[in-house]
């Protein structure tokens, strides 16, 4: 029995980090799929949802669901704000590198402090101010030396839009009531679905069919593997480490992002984006020792 007890956060922790090192190559495999922003997002929700619900059939989760009527608004509004998060991040990918779009996105959670303030009156301690202050001055860093010109700044944008959808999420799901992480992100995937279909149909319509084979298997591996089987390793450990343990973590995702980006992509960094880039992850990280975050 003692030894099962010792394995499981070992396990846990092994789940953690295998999630994070598949979150940190989505960029790589967004650049092989040549489709609107908005089908990629709809093409991964929808082969995610596919992906949970055998997951939620194996676990019998859909027994539960008639507990969480009352919460579906909610769920909806933030499954429908997850499918332009991911929208907004993959155009990120296109107009700047994937570094910078993935240090522009981890600024979401010092956006989550300030929303906090704002839509739940939570005071605001000076450990947060100082990470907010030192998190702000990194993002400017990053902008300010964009070696791109007006397209990485352009991506970077989209990399703060994507981040302030993720803030929202979070927020929502803070106003929801308790609803273990998978039956949520089931939900919230569908919800997804339902508001990327008619939009992707009236930005472009569905060009999937038109994908080459690198093409069509990275939308594969995005959807089941990223995004389905990730997703169900990813909060089947949350139970088994302490919050801590789980933000710590989470850093490993854009540091394989960032290496990458540099490695295999081949594309620039400067030291003073780098510095801004750690600047942001250090202050979320002092921020989140003590939260639990929670990856969408």
């Amino acid at each position: 029995m003692a030894e099962h007890t010792n394995r499981t956060p070992i396990v846990a922790r092994m789940q953690i980090i295998t999630a994070m090192v598949a979150f940190g190559t989505i960029g790589v495999f967004v650049r092989f799929i040549p489709l609107a922003s908005s089908e990629i997002a709809l093409w991964r929700g929808f082969i995610a949802f596919l992906v949970l619900s055998l997951f939620m059939r194996v676990t019998g989760r859909y027994s539960g669901l008639s507990k969480y009527r009352s919460e579906l608004g909610k769920l909806f509004f933030s499954g429908a704000a997850m499918g332009f998060n991911w929208i907004l991040l993959f155009e990120a990918y296109r107009f700047t590198s994937v570094a910078l779009s993935t240090l522009s996105y981890y600024f979401a959670p010092t956006l989550m402090v300030i929303g906090s303030f704002i839509v739940f009156r939570e005071q605001l301690t000076s450990r947060q101010v100082l990470c907010f202050t030192v998190s702000t001055a990194g993002l400017v860093l990053i902008i300010g030396v964009s070696g791109g010109g007006s397209s990485d700044l352009v991506g970077i944008l989209f990399g703060l839009g994507a981040a302030v959808l993720y803030a929202l999420v979070i927020l929502t799901n803070k106003a929801t009531g308790a609803i273990d992480g998978l039956t949520r992100t089931w939900i919230q995937f569908a919800a997804a679905i339902i508001v990327l279909a008619p939009y992707t149909y009236l930005v472009g319509g569905f060009h999937v069919l038109e994908l080459d084979r690198t093409g069509l298997v990275s939308l594969l591996i995005l959807g089941v593997i990223h995004t389905g089987i990730i997703y169900y390793l990813y909060f089947s450990a949350l139970a088994h480490l302490k919050g801590q343990q789980v933000a710590i973590l989470s850093y490993i995702d854009p540091i394989v992002a960032v290496v990458l980006s540099v490695s295999l992509l081949q594309e620039s960094i400067t030291l003073l984006q780098l510095g801004g880039g750690l600047m942001i992850l250090g202050a979320t990280l002092l921020n989140e020792l003590k939260r639990r975050p929670v990856r969408i």
